[in-house]
């Protein structure tokens, strides 16, 4: 194979996805899905949308939902591009900045593609290490040699943390290149830096449906960004990155705001449940603007824990970060799951 396959892809590991059991088969929080069914309004644009024929192929720019974003947010449609869940659009995004050889930044520990994302790219990637209190070194911002683009998840993953608009401004004016803000889980958070694009060229934004509108199972994203960006990014995307009944639902989805404020209280609802149970299991917590939290402690190994309660068909996402330690990243569920990971934890500890 050395002699056909880049060499690059021959030392890379590859990006290893959350397990995905079978359907319906015991409780799943360890990729941070929605547990709860997306707006009806979705499956019924899905059904117009199927019932419209699908021998055509879909409008290669998704104007639908640009349209919704544009008027959610009240920027320009031409700020914004479509992608194939947000995972397309970093790839986008990567192959857009970041040539062979050249740099990509990310905090650490974080959203572990990043780092795939330069390694297809024939790219090197620079890992920040977070502080302690999850806040980030001025190190962050600084020049470097080859620097072409960076990512900065917010809220974070692993630990559901955040950085204050204000700081991401600063950061994005001090660098020099633009700056991704992924905002997969920002709309359980108490703000978002999309309206930093006005502010600040360099800031782009990225976004998923899969985590607060329960489309996962869809894969649609969305970025937002100055439109001399998108259009240089509209070069690289594939022709049809989105199919037509995916634009459909992410149009309809998008344009219900009760759906969305209703699921979000839930959710954030059961979030602070499962905070407070876990720190009274003696686990560190820090506070969560996600729809997970990431739970830590001293003196008790977790790869067990997490392989007792895989036993008895829950699973949960186990992470070991060299140089930062071990957790249990766990997604926010129903009621009567989170119940049940935290009766089993109990007895376990």
């Amino acid at each position: 194979m050395e002699k056909y396959v880049r060499p690059e892809i021959m030392a890379m590991n590859g990006y290893v996805p959350g397990e995905q059991p079978k359907a319906g088969q015991g409780i799943k929080l360890n990729t941070n899905e929605n547990p709860y069914r997306a707006s009806e309004k979705v499956y019924e644009a899905i059904r117009q949308a199927a019932a419209f024929g699908l021998s055509r192929y879909p409008d290669p720019t998704g104007t639908a939902v640009r349209v919704a974003v544009s008027k959610k947010f009240n920027i320009d449609p031409d700020s914004v591009l479509c992608g194939n869940g947000s995972d397309d659009l970093l790839t986008i995004l990567t192959r857009t900045f970041v040539g062979n050889s050249e740099l990509l930044r990310l905090p650490y520990p974080t959203y572990i593609l990043y780092r795939s994302l330069a390694e297809i790219q024939g790219a090197d990637s620079e890992l920040v290490p977070f502080n302690t209190d999850w806040t980030l070194p001025d190190t962050f911002f600084a020049a470097a040699p080859k620097l072409r683009l960076v990512f900065l998840p917010n809220p974070n993953s692993p630990s559901g943390t955040t950085i204050p608009k204000s700081r991401i401004l600063e950061i994005a004016e001090h660098l020099p290149c633009p700056l991704v803000v992924d905002e997969a889980y920002a709309d359980f958070a108490e703000e978002h830096c999309i309206d930093l694009i006005e502010k600040c060229d360099k800031i782009i934004v990225c976004r998923t449906l899969s985590k607060s509108y329960a489309l996962a199972g869809l894969r649609f994203g969305y970025l937002v960004a100055a439109p001399k960006w998108v259009a240089q990014m509209m070069k690289v995307k594939d022709s049809y990155n989105c199919d037509s009944l995916a634009i459909a639902a992410a149009a309809a989805a998008i344009s219900d705001d009760n759906w969305l404020a209703e699921n979000r209280t839930k959710i954030l609802a059961t979030r602070t449940r499962l905070t407070d149970e876990m720190r009274r299991l003696g686990f560190d917590v820090p506070t969560s603007h996600a729809n997970f939290t990431w739970n830590t402690r001293k003196n008790v190994a977790l790869k067990p824990v997490y392989d007792y309660l895989k036993n008895l068909g829950i699973l949960v996402r186990y992470m070991d970060y060299p140089c930062w330690g071990e957790g249990l990243r766990i997604s926010v569920g129903t009621e009567e799951q989170i119940n049940q990971c935290l009766d089993f934890i109990e007895k376990f500890l």
